[in-house]
């Protein structure tokens, strides 16, 4: 009985319509296609500082105020939002609660499997796998209570801001750019020594970026049981409110570290610069998250214009797994030495300039993936994956 449950949901979802999905939180992926590029791209470079040093001020401070520790939980919201969705339509074809769980569970193995397999391929800053294994361990949660819901999101934002917190506490103490310290420029390392260099660290970023994103992710199944992406035109009044007194505490809480970071704050105290490290990533999951409520404010005048670019967009989120993979091939093929080489050519604007190409990229071929009816290549093997 739960193999004809599995079968008869896989079919359905192979042949679901697109143009009926809920556009808001393909949108908001579309959107956060872009944060991932902005965050991503500038870790390329050998030297943030390259090029004109007021372009690259204000990218520092965009970065800081807007990208920075903000992408990660607007990403972990979006796939918690989407785990509900998933649920949902399973049990909406029939599919019990104990059949629902083990698909979702697999799904989050599988992703982890494709997650390892991009790192072991392409880059060491893969988040599949993380999303992956959060999906599996936060599976049991779909089912708690609000209260419990919350009360556990609440409680493990302590160690994830702490974590997040110290990580960037620790170049900053010591004058360092924190793009430096994430850096993932080959530098003169050989494609062995990187690949040996991504195997050794990969297990402890997958279990420090899951403890990171599972705030999020339980942030988004609390919304995802409201539908506000959904539906923003009934929620208006609470995406307004939400979007600014997020966005408020997200800008402030990160202003000091830009201010530090662009030597603007010179010596702060001790006390004061942990406290600037701790305020930038815990106010950052409230910008994250409101950067998807902001989308869904935007959707009905958006779906309503039904231009080019919003259906490009939502072609874009509805493939947003294999326009992620994209960006690292285009990332390794410009900046690593056996592709272009240019890491140590670029500094970060530049380097923004190159993730909004590559954005814009992705947005292109979206559209052509939609024109020919292709879902996209890691939505269809994560899909064949999961139903078996």
């Amino acid at each position: 009985m739960m193999s004809r449950a599995i079968e008869a949901s896989a079919r359905s979802y192979a042949s679901l319509d697109p143009s009926a999905r809920a556009p808001a939180p393909d949108l908001a992926r579309g959107v956060m296609l872009l944060a991932i590029a902005f965050a991503h791209a500038p870790l390329f470079v050998t030297k943030v500082g390259l090029g004109p040093a007021v372009l690259n001020e204000i990218a520092e401070f965009f970065h800081v105020l807007f990208v920075s520790n903000h992408a990660r939980p607007m990403f972990a919201f979006l796939f918690g939002y989407a785990l509900v969705q998933l649920l949902n339509r399973q049990t909406g074809r029939g599919a019990d609660w104990v059949t629902a769980r083990k698909l979702l569970r697999r799904r989050g193995w599988w992703l982890a499997a494709i997650g390892f397999a991009h790192m072991v391929l392409l880059v060491p800053i893969d988040i599949l796998a993380v999303y992956g294994v959060a999906g599996v361990l936060v599976a049991g949660m779909l089912r708690a209570k609000d209260s419990t819901l919350l009360w556990v999101a609440g409680l493990s934002l302590v160690p994830a801001t702490l974590m997040v917190g110290a990580a960037m506490w620790f170049p900053m103490s010591r004058d360092v750019s924190t793009y430096a310290a994430g850096s993932v420029a080959a530098g003169t390392r050989g494609p062995v020594e990187l690949l040996l260099d991504r195997l050794q660290a990969w297990p402890f970023g997958l279990v420090a970026g899951v403890i990171m994103v599972v705030p999020g992710v339980l942030f988004g199944i609390w919304a995802a049981r409201r539908q506000i992406l959904e539906e923003p035109a009934r929620h208006r009044t609470f995406l307004i409110r939400t979007a600014v007194i997020m966005t408020t505490l997200s800008v402030a809480g990160s202003l000091p570290v830009a201010l530090i970071q662009a030597d603007m704050w010179a010596d702060p105290s001790a006390g004061a610069l942990w406290a600037a490290a701790i305020a930038q990533p815990l106010t950052g999951y409230f910008g994250g998250i409101a950067m998807a409520g902001i989308v869904a404010l935007l959707t009905p005048w958006a779906t309503r214009r039904n231009n080019r670019l919003t259906t490009a967009l939502q072609a874009m989120g509805q493939r947003s797994m294999s326009l992620y993979l994209l960006q690292s091939v285009v990332f390794i093929a410009l900046f690593y030495p056996y592709g272009l080489g240019l890491e140590d050519d670029l500094g970060l604007a530049v380097a923004t300039g190159v993730a909004i190409a590559t954005w814009l990229l992705s947005l292109v071929i979206a559209d052509l993936m939609r024109r020919a009816g292709y879902r996209g290549p890691a939505e269809i093997l994560l899909r064949r994956l999961t139903y078996r």
